[in-house]
């Protein structure tokens, strides 16, 4: 199994951390973000992984190398000066992550999820890892059934975390699905959104997902970064 790491946002809620670091190659438990993945992802036996990147690109290779330290086959994939969002950058890194499942996670949260849960065969053409909303954002994003169907609307709503197993065949219509967001960007790219095109594929009981309860942090403020470091730190691992 191949993976992708999301790293081409702008971090502008994290300057001036990320005026010259781009978000996820800071520092937490003293040790990049990222970094936290991709230790997971060897373990997994995952030997390659995609990661697209915009904000500050050149510094992903600076830091990173080309993976062998862990193991790891790095290729970056630079969107251009304006990130293509996450339906985009998915399907940018679909000619080198290939037709087979593959992983994906968000660069800037940290888990203590273990991907070893992930299924290598998807039930259908996605599944989503999910968590009870954060005070921050506390109507969720999804609905989970009880047959562990995502749905758009249900009582059990929680929050998409940034991880899942995805089947490239997702994208296969994403033109007929993409939300008014949705633009081409000057190096003449598509740029969109990954949410519109999961819940198109919803009714068909084609986009599957878990529950995780346990630790989760979306990296994305000065304040939510001092919380993690400080749990770090403090022996959480």
């Amino acid at each position: 199994m191949k993976a992708l790491i999301f790293a081409a946002g702008l971090g502008e809620r994290m300057r001036p951390l990320t005026d010259h670091t781009p978000k996820p190659l800071i520092e937490a438990g003293g040790k990049p973000l990222i970094v936290w993945h991709l230790e997971k992802l060897a373990a997994l036996g995952v030997e390659d992984v995609v990661v697209n990147t915009s904000w500050l690109a050149d510094r992903f290779p600076a830091v990173l190398g080309d993976g062998a330290r862990w193991g790891l086959r790095l290729h970056y994939l630079h969107e251009g000066d304006t990130p293509l969002e996450t339906g985009g950058g998915m399907l940018n890194a679909r000619p080198v992550l290939g037709e087979a499942p593959f992983l994906l996670v968000n660069g800037d949260i940290w888990t203590d999820f273990d991907f070893a849960r992930l299924p290598r065969e998807p039930a259908g053409l996605a599944h989503l890892v999910m968590i009870d909303p954060p005070g921050y954002a506390t109507n969720g994003d999804f609905a989970l059934d009880d047959a562990g169907n995502v749905r758009k609307e249900g009582k059990n709503r929680l929050t998409y975390a940034g991880i899942g197993v995805y089947r490239a065949a997702l994208l296969d219509d994403w033109r007929n699905h993409v939300d008014d967001h949705a633009g081409i960007t000057a190096n003449g790219k598509p740029r969109f959104r990954l949410a519109p095109i999961l819940r198109a594929h919803m009714d068909g009981d084609s986009i599957r997902g878990e529950r995780h309860a346990g630790r989760w942090t979306d990296v994305g403020t000065p304040q939510r970064l001092a919380e993690l470091e400080t749990r770090l730190r403090g022996g959480l691992t």
